[in-house]
């Protein structure tokens, strides 16, 4: 039971960091990710938790254990929506996220902090992470492998940076725009390919998180199809995003794969509808013409 307050002390950096953390009946699990971060080796400016319409303990929880810890309520609205109250209302120029689920290691902002001393132009910096399924520590495989610099196509098969592991300028935000609420998942690669499309990302090839998986509630569980949330992700940023032709080239060609899974999947379950639509959507994208509107 953490009864911490959030301190700051004199460093001009780590008093502008506001940690934003998402959370629907999760009284079980919050608290471990809120003592990790006020288990820090520093400490942030704020500490926000978002509790997105909650029916379990969480309210009563945070008010008797947590009473340093920024809490907002609201009608359940999804994470994105949770993710962007949080954004709106920080006060710091950085943003820090953590899923209510996973973990943050000691010295995780002490070592974003060194890099950003030592890159002042950064704008987002993520790390590398630990996995931990069913309370089985397991190995990433290589199509999960992380990286830094111009990684926009290394963005497009996977969600290739973990939303706890990632700290943004909040300036970011005004640039590309917030959480997409209207995806019910995949809304990090949404934003990923945003970011990654007009940033260059820092990555510390060091686990300074422990990311837990195996949740009956994760959402990676909750939606069958999930590859029509990365071709709705995938055309906003063809058809809004400023690319490279070697990026644009590439995304199309990923788009077009994802369309022909999900056509095949479609036919297999009876779907001729949607199989049509990703036919119609192929055949737009054939000569990277500008795609129909979203049906």
């Amino acid at each position: 039971m953490c009864k911490k307050a959030i301190q700051t002390g004199n460093d001009p950096v780590m008093n502008t960091i506001s940690v934003i953390i998402p959370s629907y009946n999760r009284a079980r699990l919050l608290p471990r990710a809120l003592d990790s971060v006020l288990d820090q080796s520093c400490y942030p400016l704020q500490v926000i938790v978002v509790d997105d319409g909650s029916t379990d303990d969480t309210v009563t929880m945070l008010e008797h254990e947590y009473p340093q810890v920024m809490l907002i309520r609201q009608p359940r609205s999804g994470v994105s929506a949770a993710r962007n109250r949080g954004i709106m209302a920080s006060r710091g120029q950085w943003l820090a996220f953590l899923d209510s689920d996973d973990q943050w290691l000691p010295a995780k902002l002490a070592h974003q902090l060194g890099r950003i001393r030592q890159q002042p132009d950064c704008q987002i910096i993520h790390t590398d992470e630990i996995w931990v399924r069913r309370g089985v520590r397991v190995n990433p495989q290589r199509k999960h492998r992380k990286y830094g610099g111009r990684i926009f196509r290394h963005c497009l098969p996977l969600c290739c940076i973990s939303p706890s592991s990632v700290m943004i300028r909040k300036s970011v935000f005004d640039r590309v725009g917030l959480f997409d609420e209207q995806l019910p998942a995949c809304e990090n690669y949404d934003l990923w390919l945003r970011i990654a499309a007009t940033y260059p990302v820092e990555f510390i090839d060091k686990p300074l998180i422990i990311k837990y998986g195996g949740h009956e509630d994760q959402l990676s569980g909750q939606y069958p199809a999930m590859d029509r949330f990365r071709i709705r992700a995938l055309r906003n940023i063809l058809e809004t995003g400023d690319l490279q032709a070697g990026d644009r080239a590439a995304a199309i060609k990923t788009l077009v794969a994802r369309l022909k899974i999900l056509a095949n999947g479609a036919l297999k379950h009876g779907n001729a509808g949607l199989a049509e639509q990703c036919q119609q959507l192929l055949q737009s994208y054939s000569d990277d013409k500008r795609s129909p509107e979203t049906t």
